[in-house]
């Protein structure tokens, strides 16, 4: 794909907390034309993309993606170049719940889409059909579980554990079947955790931030020694982007923060970020820490081995975890009011997936 010249993109689950990033940054900074295709379920919304929805570069289409007539419209009206298919169900914890919804927007709606792009390319033109992408973004949690040592790299085999992380893999081995049975030009990528602006808050880093503020216990599966890997969401729109413009169609690139942390050290360095930025009446938001019993099925680790994207697109996260989670401190400080209208009649930051 060539980056200098101006495309149709379509975005799937562009109103949704990382769509919504890559799109203020295709706006903002190319002269792309990009198709929001979001069906703005509880984590999608369209308040996310207020600063740039005004652009006549941007365009917004409520569709399922598991809706084959109405992605085939979508294909016929805007004649894209690419296809950033960011859609899906994403929390572990809702996953445990309800794996329906999983099943059906990750597997079923990749097939839609898959099949829908498929179609689409064959009648385009030999230059336009070359030049056709489609990325798909999928995340580390496919590969399962990591000991103390070692990192994912795009060769660790899948294990998937929970009902999300099986969804997302089966989505990504469609996607590579459609590069081997139908060549079509697929790139797919494997991300570490996303932090940052406009995550709906239900995931840890939301949730310890708004359940501090609110004077709240702040809960901790188990010990806290669960470690993941931290990405700002900005880092990722770039990373994604990059993959798009420069990536070599069949390839999959893991894109990680570099900023391995267990979740006790998150969780303390928020609350000190908390004590410096919002000081409480007395004494540390550490103070709030409460420990819960453990998800089902919790992965121990995630890392990941970002060296390839480095070396041959020549990216990497400008966020340390440090600035990073200032930012986000920041922000979702400004942004209380924005926190309780997205979970308004739809999440009371209770506790999910203990099956119970």
């Amino acid at each position: 794909m060539n980056e200098d010249l101006s495309k149709a993109i379509i975005v799937t689950g562009g109103a949704g907390f990382i769509g919504s990033a890559v799109i203020r940054h295709l706006i903002q900074s190319t002269s792309h034309t990009v198709v929001n295709v979001d069906k703005l379920t509880y984590a999608g919304h369209l308040e996310s993309l207020s600063e740039i929805s005004d652009s006549p570069q941007y365009h917004f289409e409520r569709i399922d993606i598991c809706d084959t007539s109405g992605i085939n419209r979508i294909f016929n009206d805007y004649q894209p170049d690419a296809i950033m298919h960011l859609a899906a169900e994403s929390h572990v914890d809702r996953s445990i719940d309800g794996s329906a919804e999983f099943i059906a927007t990750n597997i079923v709606g990749t097939h839609v889409l898959l099949e829908a792009s498929r179609r689409y390319r064959e009648n385009l033109d030999a230059t336009r059909k070359e030049l056709f992408r489609f990325l798909h973004v999928s995340t580390d949690e496919v590969y399962g579980s990591l000991g103390e040592q070692c990192l994912f790299t795009e060769q660790t085999p899948y294990n998937p554990r929970s009902p999300y992380s099986a969804s997302k893999a089966s989505s990504d081995h469609l996607v590579r079947a459609w590069f081997h049975t139908y060549g079509l030009p697929v790139l797919i990528t494997n991300c570490s955790n996303n932090y940052g602006p406009y995550q709906y808050p239900e995931k840890l880093i939301p949730v310890v931030i708004m359940k501090a503020l609110q004077g709240e216990d702040i809960p901790v599966y188990g010990k806290g020694e669960n470690a993941r890997d931290w990405l700002f969401v900005d880092d990722h729109a770039q990373a994604l982007i990059s993959v798009l413009e420069k990536g070599t169609p069949g390839e999959t690139y893991n894109i990680g923060g570099h900023n391995e942390k267990r979740n006790i050290n998150v969780v303390n360095t928020i609350c000190d970020t908390l004590d410096e930025s919002r000081p409480r009446g007395t004494g540390s938001y550490r103070e709030q820490i409460t420990f819960v019993t453990d998800r089902p099925g919790h992965d121990f680790r995630y890392a990941i081995d970002a060296a390839k994207i480095k070396a041959q697109l020549n990216w990497s996260p400008k966020e340390s975890f440090e600035t990073g989670i200032r930012k986000t401190v920041a922000w979702y400080i400004d942004n209380v009011a924005w926190c309780e209208a997205v979970t308004r009649n739809t999440y009371n930051f209770d506790r999910l997936g203990t099956l119970s």
